[in-house]
């Protein structure tokens, strides 16, 4: 009975991702402000640019926290647009407390529509969306890493972070444990990301942010240590 319950919600959940996203669609294609406003966002982000990008959130006043967050909602979908120069702007405009507050909501919101559209849609979808290489890359760390994956992945910049939300969404974890460890993992780099884009710019930031890489080695290396001898055991 609990597993033709699950059943029935997994497939009317499906049922309204699937509407949802066709009005988001419909409204992309039919509403010129929406349409306007997805190109101009998209044409921040092709330039790479932080300034370019804060200038973006910033001329739209009292309503910019709001679209900083869909931002970061539009580049979790998009995967490949880059989010640390939100939180970058994020740090610039509202300061680093309340940009950093800003940014880690927005990611954790991002990170968490990632996981359902992988967890309703499947993997067909998500290979559409991440392309099969990337996603194969993903699995890997969770063959290898196990249950300790999010947190590992999201303690290392160099992951790429919405890939993985959907990959986890394509596994048995549980929602609640995904969710912690993305939060948890998320945290020190939303630190860092929002400190450095308050205080610094340039070369000074990119050392920052250097230095963040390596501490966040600093404490992989260790838990990915530990995760091989303890299998190394378990085999012998």
């Amino acid at each position: 009975m609990m597993k033709r319950n699950k059943a029935h919600l997994i497939k009317f959940c499906r049922i309204g991702l699937i509407i949802l996203l066709l009005l988001a669609l419909m409204a992309w294609v039919w509403i010129p402000a929406v349409s306007d406003f997805l190109r101009q966002s998209l044409a921040a982000f092709a330039t790479v640019d932080q300034h370019a990008l804060e200038n973006f959130i910033r001329s739209w006043g009292t309503q910019a926290a709001v679209v900083s967050f869909f931002l970061m909602i539009l580049q979790a979908i998009i995967a490949p647009l880059p989010a640390f120069l939100i939180t970058f702007a994020n740090a610039s405009l509202f300061g680093a407390f309340w940009g950093g507050v800003l940014s880690w909501t927005s990611a954790m919101a991002g990170a968490t529509l990632c996981f359902f559209i992988a967890r309703i849609l499947g993997r067909s979808a998500v290979e559409k969306l991440t392309g099969k290489t990337v996603l194969k890359n993903m699995d890997a760390f969770f063959e290898r890493y196990g249950k300790h994956t999010i947190l590992v992945c999201r303690l290392l910049p160099f992951v790429p972070f919405d890939p993985i939300s959907y990959a986890a969404g394509l596994t048995s974890i549980r929602f609640r444990h995904f969710f912690l460890a993305t939060g948890i993992g998320q945290l020190p780099a939303t630190i860092v990301y929002s400190w450095a884009g308050s205080l610094l710019t340039g070369g000074a930031f990119w050392f920052v942010t250097g230095l963040f890489v390596l501490f966040a080695l600093t404490v992989v290396i260790p838990v990915a240590r530990s995760l091989y001898l303890e299998r190394q055991r378990k085999q012998s």
